[in-house]
């Protein structure tokens, strides 16, 4: 693990969270795990507890970790490291491997979008509503929504009826919220907004308007992760 002599500060917590990140895919954890208490990983890491219960919270807020109020924190499965095929935590550059994830999405998804528009059944555009409906209201009441945010661009390339996007999808946009800080409030006012656009467009059979939705809402992602990134320096 990396070591944390003579960090203070946000650059402490960013440490002990990544350690702590280390620690779960090294063990490994199981899905549905409980870590050991604030106390024991403050004395295992050598830094106070509330260092500890930031990097838990940024963890929490990534999708990585689920505190439960009166029973402990839990590893969440969809960030185990067998659903990690491409080896993200891995790279030591995380800066510059999450802008390249974010580049691909800007590749693939607003493609995926404008195919969705035109193939897209009613049933499935109904379904994306309510995946919206999800995200939204558990973004408004401060929940972590990173698993129904997934589900939704997962829906979406499911409905573009592009078999090799449909097994791309999960894998980047999983990869990609190992990064992003969804606890800002930017971007979940931005999210509820353009996931909006993106299901109006579709149900319209618009595929223009599709595509340039989704490029709108992976452009803000981008914009996102580069201020997270300069906030960090």
């Amino acid at each position: 693990m990396s070591e944390l002599k003579n960090l203070k500060g946000k650059l402490l917590v960013e440490q002990v969270e990544e350690n702590l990140w280390e620690l779960i895919r090294r063990t490994p954890y199981r899905a549905g795990q409980k870590l050991p208490n604030e106390y024991r990983l403050s004395e295992q890491f050598g830094v106070s507890r509330s260092t500890i219960r930031e990097a838990i919270r940024s963890l929490s807020s990534k999708g990585i970790l689920e505190v439960r109020r009166g029973s402990g924190t839990y590893v969440v499965e969809a960030m185990l490291p067998e659903n990690d095929p491409l080896g993200i935590k891995d790279f030591e550059d995380k800066e510059v491997i999450a802008l390249d994830l974010v580049e691909v999405r800007l590749m693939i998804e607003p493609a995926m979008a404008e195919a969705a528009a035109r193939n897209a059944t009613e049933t499935e555009i109904e379904e994306l509503k309510r995946l919206c409906d999800l995200v939204e209201e558990k973004g408004l009441h401060g929940e972590n929504y990173v698993e129904e945010d997934i589900a939704f661009h997962c829906y979406v390339a499911e409905c573009s009826r592009n078999k090799v996007v449909e097994q791309l999808i999960p894998i980047i946009d999983t990869a990609v919220m190992m990064f992003v800080n969804i606890t800002h409030k930017g971007l979940l006012n931005e999210t509820i907004r353009t996931h909006r656009e993106v299901v109006d467009a579709i149900a319209n059979r618009d595929p223009v308007g599709a595509r340039n939705s989704m490029q709108m809402h992976m452009t803000y992602n981008r914009s996102l992760i580069l201020k997270q990134i300069k906030e960090r320096k």
